[in-house]
């Protein structure tokens, strides 16, 4: 499965940036989410990689075959670039049955392909089959019902399944009877005799045209496979429609239309027929948003197989970060056009980028502690918090945070030059969408409008980001609380804490704890977790623990 590669690709509306100099690399099977809020440009970074939609300027490369640069005027469409593309609407014809659906792209295909002799290879997977007469008869006499009549399609489904052949062989196979002759093997002999001869014959006529039928049965010709432009034949869809029909499991509702079956199962008729034509790179676009929280769960499950057993790369779109956290081996995370972060799941969840990031991954989502202070001689930070709390923040590693800002600093100067430079080009468009330092929320129990007061921050302000399953609650800890709210659900309870009857932390306690509201809840901050951000630039700093 190829790589893909994006470089400096940007997607402008007029001087609405949806996708800001986007780079990013997707490595061969990989499971990339493309995760964020609503507008954010996750879908229109999906569409351009994909051809539906052309990029204002940049690079885009599938394996080692360039298709699309702004400046080379190369932009290859989409139905020329090898991909699958799965809809949030799953598009299913209703006037098809479930096989017509899955096969439909299949029977337009004319281009130029591997010569192949079907029938010699069908031969061949029927022999394959014949070799086990059996397991042949052992596998009919279970789809006879207790009337005593054979469940023809039932026969066929399985025989389908276990040889991996085309419906037409399992029609023939069944034509044999082999359950119905007093020596299963001798007649299976007989007609894999037959169906030698029709190998040998096709082998001969490759011969006399100075052709090679290969074990495969493409053929050849001075060690060269032959191409022919041409349409797929029967049994090639056929073979194709069942072999994914296997991998989704849906083998027994080819004659069904889309009314007669349930979300799921439209489902995974959309995914098949995504999957048939052999696309290079799977994309799909928030493709479980119109199933029920329970299917949905059963699908993630199912996606997670199928990227295994296709060895496919799938990139995928979603704005619920539970989908992105527990599907993808990366995750893309972009608000606002810009990439925030592109990271392994747990390293987004546990190493955020930013506030924005921790704060949009997570649920219950992180707690957000305003906190001010300075930095003591030992690595330390000596910090106030709930206006008139004291405590310490030790750093994980060595850190000189008069340095980070510095180095923060260069940066930012070194991104205005850039920016700067491109700004003195031609055709350059001032962004109309400005970057703006995210607003975090620090929850209290009077929640007040915010009316967007700007306030003067020095270096000396920082935000402590604590996820909820680092807070304990114990009889001797310092911080003093009450509880807000208490949501048992069997295995976790989450839990509101009041701190001063102002400011609220939520905690996931484990196990069937019962707190009633009202009750003393003191708490602390366990685990070296807990994240120190910049409260002027909203950058994570480092991690570390808590001291009260």
């Amino acid at each position: 499965m190829p790589k893909i590669v994006l470089e400096h690709v940007t997607k402008r509306y007029d001087k609405f940036y949806a996708v800001d100099d986007l780079d990013l690399v997707i490595e061969d099977n990989a499971f990339v989410t493309l995760l964020g809020p609503s507008g954010c440009g996750k879908t229109t970074t999906l569409r351009m990689i994909a051809g539906l939609e052309t990029p204002t300027s940049g690079k885009i490369t599938i394996g080692d075959r360039v298709v699309y640069d702004s400046e080379e005027g190369i932009n290859i469409p989409a139905n020329k670039r090898k991909v699958g593309f799965l809809f949030q609407n799953y598009a299913l014809w209703p006037n098809m049955t479930v096989y017509q659906n899955i096969s439909f792209g299949l029977t337009n295909v004319n281009e130029e392909m591997l010569k192949i002799n079907t029938e010699a290879r069908a031969a061949q997977q029927i022999i394959n089959a014949l070799n086990k007469p059996t397991e042949i008869v052992k596998i009919i006499n279970e789809c006879y019902d207790r009337k005593g009549k054979l469940d023809e399609n039932k026969a066929m489904i399985k025989l389908i399944d276990n040889y991996e052949i085309s419906q037409y062989s399992a029609k023939k196979i069944l034509g044999y009877k082999l359950q119905n002759v007093e020596d299963p093997t001798d007649e299976a002999n007989n007609h894999i005799a037959e169906l030698e001869l029709i190998i040998d014959k096709a082998r001969a006529n490759a011969e006399g045209k100075g052709l090679i039928l290969n074990e495969d049965f493409t053929y050849s010709k001075d060690g060269v496979q032959v191409l022919e432009k041409r349409r797929l034949t029967k049994e090639e869809i056929d073979l194709a429609v069942r072999r994914v029909s296997r991998i989704v499991k849906i083998g027994m509702f080819m004659d069904r239309y889309p009314a007669e079956l349930s979300g799921g199962q439209q489902q995974r008729v959309a995914i098949a027929r995504t999957l048939a034509p052999e696309p290079t790179v799977l994309f799909m676009d928030e493709p479980l948003s119109n199933l029920d929280a329970k299917l949905r769960l059963e699908m993630r499950s199912e996606l997670q197989r199928l990227h295994l057993e296709t060895g496919s790369t799938f990139v995928y779109v979603t704005h619920d970060q539970m989908e992105a956290m527990t599907l993808a081996t990366r995750i893309c995370l972009i608000d606002n056009g810009l990439l925030q972060q592109y990271d392994a799941p747990l390293d987004v969840y546990n190493m955020p980028n930013n506030l924005f990031v921790a704060d949009f991954v997570g649920n219950p989502a992180i707690n957000f502690i305003d906190a001010k202070g300075k930095q003591n001689s030992d690595g330390s930070l000596s910090l106030n918090i709930f206006e008139d709390k004291q405590i310490k923040f030790v750093p994980n590693e060595g850190l000189d945070i008069n340095q980070w800002y510095k180095e923060d600093e260069e940066n930012l100067a070194k991104a205005k030059e850039e920016l700067a430079i491109k700004a003195s080009q031609k055709g350059f468009v001032e962004k109309s969408n400005k970057e703006t330092n995210f607003k975090y929320h620090v929850a209290k129990v009077d929640e007040f409008e915010d009316y967007g007061d700007e306030v003067v921050l020095t270096e000396e302000d920082f935000v402590i980001g604590v996820r909820p399953e680092f807070i304990d609650i114990r009889p001797d800890a310092k911080i003093k609380g009450e509880i807000y709210s208490s949501m048992p659900t069997g295995m976790e309870t989450t839990v509101r804490v009041a701190i001063d009857n102002k400011y609220l932390l939520t905690g996931v306690m484990f196990g069937g704890i019962v707190y009633k509201i009202g009750d003393k809840a003191d708490i602390e901050f366990k685990g070296n977790n807990v994240m120190l951000f910049s409260r002027k630039n909203g950058r994570l700093i480092t991690l570390g623990h808590i001291e009260v």
